[in-house]
C-alpha cells in the first residue's frame, strides 16, 4: 500500500491479535498506526505515548475478532500523542482503574483499588497536592467497591512510590490488569467499554500536548467516516 492509497481506506482495516512481521501477515492497532505515521512497521512506534500504546495493544488483543474492527476509526488519533508530562501516565492509569474497579470480578477488585489509589497519590505528588486528595470520579469508584477500597487503603499505608517507578512499572501493570479484568467482566458490552476507555485515554494525551503534534498520513475524520460507513454495511 502506498502513501496515496492510505488517504482513506477502501474498506475497513482488518485488525488481528498479536504482533505481525509485516502487513501481509496481518496488522494490530499499533502496527497500522506506525504505517499511517510513516514509520517503520512496529507495534511500538515512536508516534504514540508509550502507555497509550500499551493500552491500545491490550485493547486490541482482548477484543474478539467480531468486535475489533470498531477500533479502527481511532487509529489516526493515537498518532502524535507523545508528551513528556509524567502526569499523563498517572491519569491514564487512574482512568483505567476507575473504569475497571466497579465492574470486575471480586477477586480482581483489590488489585484495581490499589492501582487506583497509588495512581491518584502519584498524580497528587506531581501536582503538589495532598495525597489524601482524590478526584470525585475516583472517590465514587472506590465507594462502589467498599471492601476493595478498605483493602487498598491498608495495603498502601506508608508505601512510597516515586513517579519514575510508577511510570516505568506501576502504570503499565495497572493498564494491563484493567483491560484483562474488563474483558472478563460480566457486563453487557465489555468491548464497548474497552473502546470507550481507549478513546478517553487518547483525549487525555491530546489535551496534554504543548506543541504541534505529528500528523498522520490520513485525514482522521475521513478515515473515521469511511470506517463507520463500512461497519454500517
Amino acid at each position: 500500500m502506498t502513501v496515496s492509497e492510505a488517504q482513506v481506506p477502501d474498506g475497513l482495516p482488518v485488525l488481528s491479535r498479536g504482533k505481525h512481521r509485516n502487513a501481509r501477515k496481518g496488522a494490530c492497532f499499533m502496527e497500522l498506526a506506525s504505517f499511517l505515521a510513516g514509520e517503520r512497521w512496529s507495534d511500538h512506534p515512536s508516534c504514540t505515548h508509550p502507555l497509550l500504546a500499551e493500552l491500545a495493544r491490550q485493547v486490541n488483543d482482548h477484543t474478539p475478532d467480531t468486535s475489533r474492527s470498531a477500533l479502527a476509526a481511532l487509529i489516526p488519533s493515537v498518532i502524535g500523542t507523545t508528551t513528556e508530562d509524567p502526569r499523563v501516565d498517572a491519569r491514564i492509569a487512574i482512568t483505567c482503574a476507575r473504569v475497571a474497579l466497579p465492574v470486575v470480578a471480586a477477586e480482581r477488585q483489590n488489585v484495581m483499588a490499589v492501582g487506583l489509589l497509588t495512581a491518584e497519590r502519584v498524580l497528587a505528588l506531581l501536582e503538589g497536592r495532598s495525597p489524601a486528595e482524590l478526584s470525585i470520579a475516583s472517590q465514587v469508584a472506590l465507594a462502589e467497591a467498599p471492601f476493595a477500597s478498605s483493602y487498598a487503603y491498608r495495603y498502601t499505608l506508608g508505601a512510597a512510590v516515586t513517579p519514575l517507578a510508577f511510570r516505568r512499572h506501576g502504570a503499565p501493570h495497572v493498564v494491563r490488569m484493567a483491560v484483562q479484568a474488563i474483558a472478563a467482566a460480566c457486563v453487557p458490552a465489555p468491548y464497548d467499554d474497552l473502546r470507550a476507555l481507549l478513546a478517553e485515554s487518547i483525549d487525555l494525551c491530546t489535551a496534554a500536548q504543548q506543541h504541534v503534534a505529528q500528523r498522520p498520513m490520513v485525514e482522521p475524520r475521513a478515515w473515521a467516516a469511511a470506517c463507520e460507513l463500512t461497519l454500517a454495511r
